[in-house]
């Protein structure tokens, strides 16, 4: 039997008696599940949406910052089952911050943000303006004939933030921005047209806090401004207000179409709408979910009075939204992945710019080889960090990897990764190998975002001594589920000596979200760093996952 279907079946084996009896009476009622979408449409980090709709499929972008390839396409046809099917970009390279400097700074938290997404006459385009001062925060535009790419850039212009494309009926194309700031672009999207600057709408006393977000459409002659709305004032709360006007040039007008909290956490905001082929409507909205991060919510938009009001009749997120259609194949953005093929899945993104030449799915093939390609202090700095989100309820994650080719100071493993990280670290001192399950928190510099300081704390330490073949099976339990008006938020690590029998290491770790440092929620992050030297490399059998919903 091979290694991968044993840890195929391990994994399987340790999900929980819970999951067995909600499949069991799922089955009972399987006419009724597979028609409804359970909110959160997409439990994982997928902040920012913007979506679409052409012909009968439609089209998702979201925000991953610092993970590269960047700005990632999902698509559905149903709204229900998603998978991601391209990029934008695949890398970034305006700075050595791309490429985790040491000197320079990073891009944590940074990087691409917000991506506006259309389709007009036959092509798709992207708009996305990196969160950075100077020539670092340019607004992209990009465009393609399919939205799996290829990408193309169009052009580069000035800094626009959290900003939408918007193309008119009569093809003017007009950038719409910051808080209710608007430019009409060049035909060719070259460039702005300079004198074009517009206020559309001056803010409300009531808007004391944070509005931005921007998504601009049109519907039956109308135009209609989303936007995200902070309020800072007692009985307010986080609200999606939409803007609308008869002329692009305004005036505006203002109504609160969605304040809801839902599932015992925080209120909602910042999303778009998008209609169907037989003409309903529907919002997507992010809310925040503490570790797991910026989760999809799906809801009915409805039409009252020229307002797009979002939510059911009671204005409210519902817990369930019945699917558009049946029989579509189940899919997924998170993936298991044997590394069998010769590329590597879309489901996979690599923490800040990868080293080419230090990862391989060929030279081992049905495995992928994580190089060692420079000496670094801590993981925060390590390259070729591979990542997948990790997923609400609950999910499972677990690699097996051979170590006999690590040198001397290599560190490689499993991590919850984040800017709190809960880590498996295998470390080769000598000829000697120990596994660790530690607790570690980086500080950044504010503007930089440089690596400062990272601190670490050691929780468990075995002494790998019985190594059959020199491979070890690393595994991590994330609980999302909902409590006492948060989430259970927690990791639970395990390792094994043959990917059958499982021994928890340390203690439970706490997953956090923090947006002053990476802004994002918890991923799985398997990695291979040195700390002496390079040449050492270590290599993958295979990733294995189960969500347990």
């Amino acid at each position: 039997m091979k290694t991968r279907t044993l840890l195929s079946i391990a994994l399987m084996l340790c999900a929980s008696t819970n999951m067995q009896a909600q499949n069991h009476a799922a089955s009972k009622h399987e006419n009724i599940v597979t028609n409804m979408i359970d909110n959160p449409m997409l439990w994982a980090d997928v902040p920012d949406p913007d979506i679409i709709r052409v012909g009968d499929t439609f089209y998702l972008v979201s925000t991953t910052m610092h993970l590269m390839p960047g700005a990632p396409i999902m698509k559905s046809k149903d709204l229900k089952n998603w998978e991601t099917v391209g990029y934008i970009f695949d890398k970034l390279t305006d700075s050595p911050k791309y490429d985790l400097s040491p000197t320079e700074g990073t891009v944590y938290g940074r990087g691409q943000w917000a991506t506006s997404l259309k389709y007009h006459k036959g092509k798709f385009y992207a708009l996305l303006a990196p969160n950075e001062r100077g020539a670092m925060g340019d607004t992209y535009i990009f465009t393609a004939d399919k939205a799996e790419g290829p990408w193309k850039i169009v052009s580069r212009m000035r800094h626009f933030h959290d900003c939408s494309l918007f193309f008119d009926d009569d093809d003017r194309v007009y950038v719409v921005y910051g808080t209710g700031e608007m430019m009409e672009l060049k035909q060719d999207l070259s460039d702005v047209i300079e004198g074009t600057h517009r206020q559309i709408f001056k803010r409300e006393a009531d808007e004391t806090g944070l509005l931005e977000g921007s998504r601009m459409i049109k519907h039956n002659g109308k135009y209609y401004l989303l936007m995200i709305s902070h309020v800072y004032a007692p009985g307010r709360h986080r609200r999606e207000v939409c803007y609308r006007a008869d002329n692009i040039q305004g005036p505006y007008e203002k109504a609160t179409i969605l304040q809801s909290e839902f599932g015992g956490f925080s209120y909602e905001a910042q999303g778009t709408i998008v209609d169907t082929q037989d003409g309903d409507w529907y919002g997507v909205i992010f809310q925040d979910r503490g570790g797991v991060g910026r989760v999809l919510t799906l809801m009915p938009c409805r039409w009252i009075d020229g307002w797009p009001m979002l939510g059911d009749e009671e204005g409210r997120v519902p817990d369930r939204v019945r699917a558009l259609k049946n029989g579509e194949p189940e899919a997924s953005i998170v993936k298991a992945d044997d590394f069998s093929s010769d590329k590597l899945g879309l489901h996979w993104q690599w923490n800040h710019n990868p080293v080419d030449k230090a990862w391989s799915l060929t030279e081992r093939p049905g495995y992928l080889r994580l190089k060692t390609s420079r000496v670094v202090p801590n993981l925060y700095l390590a390259p070729n960090t591979l990542t997948q989100r990790m997923e609400g309820p609950q999910c499972s994650g677990a690699i097996v990897m051979d170590l006999s080719k690590m040198k001397d100071g290599d560190c490689a493993g499993l991590s919850a990764f984040n800017s709190d990280s809960g880590t498996l670290t295998v470390k080769k001192n000598g000829k000697k190998y120990t596994l660790e399950m530690s607790e570690t928190k980086v500080t950044l510099s504010p503007r930089e975002k440089k690596v400062e300081k990272v601190e670490e704390k050691v929780v468990a330490t075995v002494a790998l001594q019985q190594l059959q073949q020199k491979k070890l099976w690393l595994r991590i339990d994330a609980d999302f589920r909902p409590q006492g008006g948060q989430g259970i938020d927690t990791a639970k690590f395990y390792y094994s000596l043959d990917g059958q029998e499982w021994q928890q290491i340390g203690s439970d770790y706490r997953l956090k979200f923090d947006w002053q440092r990476f802004f994002m929620g918890s991923k799985f992050g398997i990695f291979n760093y040195a700390t002496k030297k390079v040449g050492g490399y270590v290599d993958i059998d295979e990733f294995a996952y189960n969500k347990i919903k």
